[in-house]
């Protein structure tokens, strides 16, 4: 997939120069195991930070995700569910390409949580948002909706099915920030293997906690948010586009 830098960030979004992140700051930051019984809380809003410098053809995140989650492909690209997936842009006066990984931005006024006629579209009070595979009826409403089409149909039957990670025919499905990762302490499956396998591009973490690594990492320096004059005010945030 080819997208011009103008048609990718939309109107408003101006360019921002990549900055070097802050020696001594580490780039996996630790979440903080929740109980089973401890209520989901928004004290908490769980965030990425995604610089763009770092990224290149390395393809680590996707294929950790989808391993994670259990999504298998068919061969067919048109239609196969990709819980995330690399976009190449390019300068088209300059001829400059950057490729950086999109999925669910988990905005904090979610346009599919709106038109979801269900329930089934929701966002939990740490700011992630999922899908109830028990009452999505696949009408389709939420990927239309969603500016990043971050979320996919699944067409096919489904087996060997993660139990973190239930799948449905006829249901929608996208990034869940590998929340049953989340609420165990850890880091989502892609931000893991781009710090061990890839190119140490994300960076993970409580964007209310200024303390957090991440929120370190963007006061150190310029980001952004992909269609910022949408003002979904996204969970995920970009470095050097």
């Amino acid at each position: 997939m080819s997208l011009s830098r103008r048609e990718f960030i939309g109107i408003g979004s101006a360019a921002v120069a990549g900055m070097a992140l802050s020696p001594g700051l580490r780039l996996v930051d630790l979440a903080q195991a929740r109980s089973p019984d401890e209520a989901v809380t928004s004290l908490k809003r769980w965030g990425l930070l995604v610089d763009i410098n770092k990224c290149n053809d390395c393809n680590a995140c996707v294929t950790a995700c989808h391993e994670e989650n259990g999504v298998v492909g068919h061969d067919r690209p048109a239609t196969d569910a990709q819980w995330i997936r690399k976009v190449t842009l390019k300068d088209k006066q300059t001829g400059y390409v950057q490729t950086l990984p999109v999925m669910c931005q988990h905005c904090e006024e979610p346009p599919c949580v709106d038109v979801c006629p269900t329930g089934a579209s929701f966002k939990r009070a740490d700011g992630i948002v999922l899908v109830d595979k028990h009452i999505c009826i696949g009408c389709r409403y939420c990927m239309m909706a969603c500016p990043y089409k971050a979320r996919s149909f699944v067409h096919e039957d489904t087996t060997d099915q993660k139990p973190h990670a239930p799948r449905g025919k006829g249901t929608v499905e996208s990034c869940t920030l590998c929340v049953h990762r989340v609420d165990a302490g850890k880091v989502p499956a892609c931000v893991e293997a781009c710090n061990k396998d890839g190119n140490k591009a994300m960076v993970f973490g409580d964007l209310k906690d200024r303390n957090s690594d991440i929120s370190k990492h963007l006061a150190s320096g310029s980001s952004t948010q992909l269609r910022p004059d949408l003002n979904l005010n996204t969970g995920v945030r970009y470095r050097g586009i």
